[in-house]
């Protein structure tokens, strides 16, 4: 065999042998994915609220960073917000649901659904720490309303209450140390006093409230006990505290109302990515008048406005600059180019009677006479340039000639 014959029987072979179809390739493992700004909530999520008050500093903790919070800003689902040392602060959510926070406490919003008119509404809010006033409204009357601590589970059933978390009860305190939660139920606004049922976290029940001004104490169980709770004896001292607290709360959804309210309306006149955020909404101030760019300045003549008497129309006059006196009636106008010198008068030669310029108007010499109407003004001598007037030119007697005086003698 020929390595011809040989190289056409190798390449008809090739050809009949299939491909493997080409595998994708997978990135490895250290291929970085794009950033992205992990501040702001999802495109899709849309605010559940609104700040109505705030004393001091408040922060929210909101994709893993601490953003200060300010009035009127908006409040996302999972959004932990805490208050610092004397601080205080009321959240408003769009169903009229407000929560007031004290010093040094802390919230999570865990779940937040509401629809205008729905009946499948549904909130859970986790108060970590601190003391937290509430006042309940659409959500847990049309659906269900949730407040964890870190030892029970209290389901709101419209009404208005206060929850205190000590310190030591949200770092997870043995039982028996004195680190029992309080929960104590008020009046609303209107003195309607709804329910509190108090479970466990399995949702067994430990508990009720449905008196005003009641309260529980919620110890944590020893081991895998279950929590116990016992009757709170409220001071008077606690209670007129806690009424300070309940009437900030009515106060802030008051408040709040009107601000959700508001916002929502903005937010659907100013669509996300039509116009950057303004925080707050608040209208753009409208410019001075006498501020626009490019105005006159302080002695010019003013656009769309009519010509001072004496002014030809659309003529400016310069700041410190005087208009030219026009001639008055029976005057002769002057002939006399402005900045030339009138000339000299040779001696014997008569004076011209042509009027000359008027001069600017001056002030009238103490003693002179009262100058009649229509009368025409007295001529003015001509004032040298950067001198005194010139004295008027006194006319000498004729001098006699010679043949004159032989003729007399």
């Amino acid at each position: 065999m020929t390595s011809h014959t040989l190289w056409l029987a190798l390449s008809l072979v090739g050809a009949l042998v299939p491909v493997a179809p080409a595998r994708a390739q997978t990135p490895p493992a250290s291929t970085p994915v794009p950033a992205t700004d992990s501040s702001a909530p999802a495109a899709a999520s849309e605010p559940i609220g609104n700040v109505a008050t705030l004393t001091g500093t408040a922060t929210v903790i909101r994709n893993k960073n601490s953003l200060s919070l300010h009035l009127r800003d908006d409040i996302f689902l999972n959004d932990q917000v805490q208050t610092s040392s004397s601080s205080s602060l009321g959240i408003t959510f769009n169903d009229a649901t407000t929560f007031n926070l004290s010093a040094s406490a802390k919230m999570t919003i865990d779940n937040y659904i509401y629809e205008d008119g729905g009946k499948q509404n549904a909130g859970i809010f986790d108060i970590g720490k601190g003391t937290v006033a509430f006042v309940a409204a659409a959500v847990a009357k049309t659906g269900d309303m949730k407040i964890t601590t870190p030892t029970s589970t209290l389901g709101i059933r419209g009404t208005t209450g206060l929850v205190e978390v000590p310190q030591s009860a949200a770092a997870g305190g043995a039982a028996g140390s004195g680190n029992g939660e309080n929960i104590k139920l008020y009046p609303d606004a209107d003195g309607h006093v709804g329910r509190i049922e108090v479970n466990d976290h399995s949702g067994q029940r430990i508990g009720a409230l449905t008196q005003g001004a009641s309260g529980l104490t919620v110890h944590p169980g020893v081991g895998s006990a279950r929590p116990t709770a016992q009757p709170l004896a409220i001071s008077p001292q606690q209670a007129t505290r806690d009424q300070g607290l309940v009437r900030q709360v009515h106060a802030a959804q008051t408040v709040g109302r009107q601000v959700v309210t508001e916002q929502r309306a903005a937010r659907r006149a100013n669509p996300p990515g039509a116009n950057a955020p303004n925080r707050g909404n608040q209208p753009a101030q409208p410019q001075r008048q006498n501020q626009a760019p490019g105005q006159n300045r302080q002695g010019q003549q003013q656009p769309n406005q009519p010509a001072k008497p004496g002014e030809k129309p659309g003529q400016n006059t310069k700041q410190g600059t005087q208009p030219a006196t026009p001639p008055k009636p029976g005057e002769k106008k002057s002939e006399t180019k402005p900045g030339t010198t009138p000339a000299a008068q040779k001696p014997g030669e008569r004076k011209p009677e042509t009027a000359p310029a008027t001069p600017p108007a001056s002030p009238q010499r103490r003693g002179a006479a009262p100058q009649a109407p229509g009368a025409s003004p007295a001529p003015q001598p001509a004032v040298r340039q950067g001198g005194a007037p010139p004295r008027p030119a006194q006319q000498r007697p004729r001098q006699p000639s010679p043949k004159e005086k032989k003729k007399k003698f």
